[in-house]
């Protein structure tokens, strides 16, 4: 069977056939556009990012693969455990708390992403592996839009040029439009990290016996350099990885002592595991892979929150990384992916206009890739004790998108002023950090006898820290659970598939989500 042709042209061409690229083009097909999938490598690839986030099976489910996920055997996440004291119990974040089916999974990014990729061939798109992209050409008479790009293959020697309607640069990290054209890619200078990693077997397993079992661990080292990850999948093995800042990564290799015999990469990574005692003991008496994996996970954003732009959307890491503490990278691969075919069938059906759906792609982005940010400061400000100048980093509109939903309770329910002051923000990232502190099933149990049990239902509304103190008291151990059940509340926001997607007004606009039919609707028309 012959290799298929690249055509001349398309109506949307998608750049990169990874989870951003692979979700966008299914949309888009079952929307029963034109797509063409040009993918550089050949699935199946290795690739790092293997926890999920609930919002994973309703991402999933709205394209129709999530029983073929289901049935790929991949580990069941029914949440996460984090360690960020080792003076306290860890914290968890438990996803089945209120309902079984929220368990979100642990998986092979080569098994996963391939199947995506070839659901996305099944849904209509037309994809095509090996190709490299390596101009786009803009139309001389409105410079600002994408009309063409130049590709060749990686085997073959085969090269071309397709034009296209509509482009989704879907690159990841090379983020092409991003970082060749558009020159706006900024990186935050207090996520500066590098990650290391590996495999193991023989390991042990998180809480057994319990509804946590086999969850994932995050831990803070004990130097408060960094963090290490413990995440069990379903080949047997377990991927086991240290994240720890630039410049402390380079101090601490530098005096690394090492024989002729021994790679200086493994005896660095062993010496941070050591500073990682959950860890250590969950992996017992595993045994190492011997092969050693390091990237710079630098965490970067855009300038001016420009994440698409005439007849251009931008998605996934082609667009923005956060650091991988929460797990983050899919979920807002698939929020991108989402975003943009919303507003390209949006523009195209005459819905709203190319410059609304602009707006609302750029402030979809920008509000989701905050809300993580913020989160992960807050951790990382326990984790290193650190304060960082977090508002001159993002654009603050994102800031103020983001936590509209904590303004009231940060504020008691005034709004004086429409933007996020500094105060505020440092009382939005405390009120996140109760989210990863600890807090026992049993306690949980304890505490629910004592206080009104429909406070810690996942209806009840979000509280202030003055409105806990009030409630609970002298009783510390109350005040504890439900500054973590409001902040669990809180931080689920984050990831809450329905709220993001069928509830959220941006611009005065939200997301028709229905096959057939997906696009942007004005708030105004329902009024």
């Amino acid at each position: 069977m012959g290799i298929p042709v690249v055509p001349n042209s398309t109506k949307i061409l998608v750049i990169g056939g990874g989870p951003a690229g692979a979700y966008t083009a299914s949309v888009l097909a079952r929307e029963g556009f034109q797509v063409t999938v040009l993918e550089k490598d050949h699935f199946p690839r290795y690739h790092i990012g293997e926890s999920m986030l609930p919002s994973f099976n309703a991402f999933l489910d709205f394209v129709g693969a999530k029983e073929k996920v289901k049935k790929c055997g991949f580990v069941k996440k029914p949440g996460a455990a984090i360690k960020l004291n080792q003076y306290k119990r860890e914290g968890y974040t438990n996803f089945i708390q209120f309902n079984l089916e929220n368990s979100a999974w642990n998986l092979l990014r080569s098994e996963f992403d391939d199947l995506l990729l070839k659901h996305a061939a099944e849904c209509g798109a037309h994809v095509h592996n090996g190709i490299t992209i390596n101009d786009i050409q803009f139309s001389r008479t409105d410079k600002s839009r994408p009309i063409s790009a130049s590709w060749s293959s990686k085997y073959g020697n085969q090269s071309g040029t397709i034009s296209f309607d509509w482009l989704v640069d879907a690159s990841g990290r090379n983020g092409i439009m991003s970082t060749k054209y558009l020159k706006t890619r900024k990186f935050n200078e207090s996520l500066r990290n590098i990650a290391t990693w590996g495999y193991w077997k023989g390991a042990g397993v998180y809480s057994p016996g319990t509804d946590r079992e086999n969850a994932p661990w995050f831990e803070a080292l004990t130097d408060e350099t960094g963090w290490a990850w413990f995440i069990p999948l379903h080949d047997g093995t377990v991927s086991v990885g240290v994240v720890v800042s630039e410049k402390s990564n380079r101090i601490k290799k530098s005096k690394v002592e090492v024989t002729s015999d021994k790679d200086i990469n493994l005896v660095h990574y062993l010496k941070q595991l050591d500073l990682a005692p959950g860890v250590q003991r969950l992996l017992g008496d595993g045994t190492f892979n011997g092969s050693i994996r390091s990237a710079g996970d630098y965490s970067y954003s855009s300038k001016s929150n420009h994440y698409a732009g005439n007849h251009y959307r931008i998605a996934g890491d082609a667009g923005a990384f956060i650091d991988p503490l929460f797990s983050s990278g899919i979920h807002l691969a698939f929020t991108g992916g989402l975003a943009a075919a919303t507003t390209i069938a949006s523009s195209i059906r005459g819905d709203c206009t190319e410059a609304e759906a602009i707006a609302f792609h750029n402030a979809k982005i920008g509000t989701a890739y905050t809300r993580f940010l913020v989160v992960v400061w807050a951790v990382y400000k326990q984790m290193k004790s650190q304060t960082a100048p977090i508002l001159s980093e993002v654009d603050e509109d994102n800031f103020d998108r983001a936590f509209d939903f904590l303004r009231p309770v940060i504020q008691g329910g005034a709004e004086v002023d429409p933007h996020l002051t500094q105060d505020e923000l440092n009382e939005a990232l405390e009120f996140c950090e109760h989210g990863v502190g600890p807090a026992s099933p049993d306690l949980f149990a304890n505490v629910a006898q004592r206080i009104d049990p429909e406070l810690l239902t996942p209806h009840a509304p979000l509280m202030s820290a003055k409105e806990v103190d009030a409630l609970a008291g002298e009783d510390e151990e109350a005040k504890q659970v439900l500054r973590k059940h409001n902040s669990n509340k809180a931080l689920s926001i984050a990831f809450d598939y329905e709220h993001n997607f069928r509830n959220e007004v941006l611009n005065g606009m939200y997301v028709h989500l229905e096959k057939g039919a997906l696009g942007l609707r004005r708030i105004s028309d329902c009024a």
